[in-house]
């Protein structure tokens, strides 16, 4: 993966994200649930009988395998049926400059467009090891979400919405994240993050 210094982020967002991310490696491993201020879902309500959370970073490997090869199926099987909650969770990974525009960025773009922008992301990361700066991805993502390059410029220097971002994270590590994907039914960390890993956990909470 390029190792792209985003020039545009904010030294800032830069820091935030790195020093909370470091924070995550020596965080508690107690796995919490629940709706929390700023979450991105889709599928059943709020009040819904299971809630599955994932954790994950626009710039993490497993995360972007996952969203190619699991997510339609998922998407299919629970989110459409609105059987489940899902909910989408940042916790930005190196290089955390990206990662953390990227999320703003998606954050700009709005709810309804905001999971097209995050799996926009992630599917360009087979370009950044081809050797495309992900500066340019992440304003190609924003640009089919509707952002000129000035919004984006100023979405990404956001100083109220990086101090969202730096909550958000901070819930995250509190949570005891320490890595993505990380993913949560009805509030218990479930290890095997395939269809049918995850199926079981759901399933059994379905079933109550």
């Amino acid at each position: 993966m390029a190792t792209f210094r985003y020039a545009s982020m904010s030294r800032r967002a830069a820091l935030t994200a790195a020093a909370l991310a470091a924070m995550a490696t020596v965080a508690g491993c107690t796995a919490k649930g629940g709706a929390a201020q700023g979450d991105m879902g889709m599928g059943a309500g709020e009040d819904a009988k299971v809630t599955v959370i994932e954790y994950a970073s626009v710039t993490c490997g497993h995360c972007a395998v996952w969203n190619e090869e699991v997510w339609p199926e998922f998407k299919t099987k629970y989110v459409d049926t609105k059987k489940v909650r899902y909910v989408f969770r940042e916790f930005p990974t190196p290089p955390q400059d990206i990662a953390v525009a990227g999320f703003l960025i998606a954050r700009c773009a709005g709810p309804e467009k905001y999971f097209d922008v995050v799996h926009d992301i992630m599917a360009s990361q087979k370009e950044w090891v081809a050797g495309v700066a992900p500066r340019t991805t992440l304003f190609r993502a924003a640009a089919a979400a509707g952002l000129s390059q000035e919004q984006t410029e100023a979405c990404i220097s956001d100083k109220a919405a990086i101090e969202e971002m730096s909550n958000r994270i901070k819930a995250g590590i509190d949570a005891g994240v320490t890595g993505t994907p990380t993913f949560l039914v009805n509030g218990t960390k479930v290890l095997d993050s395939s269809l049918s890993g995850l199926s079981e956990a759901i399933d059994a909470e379905l079933a109550k």
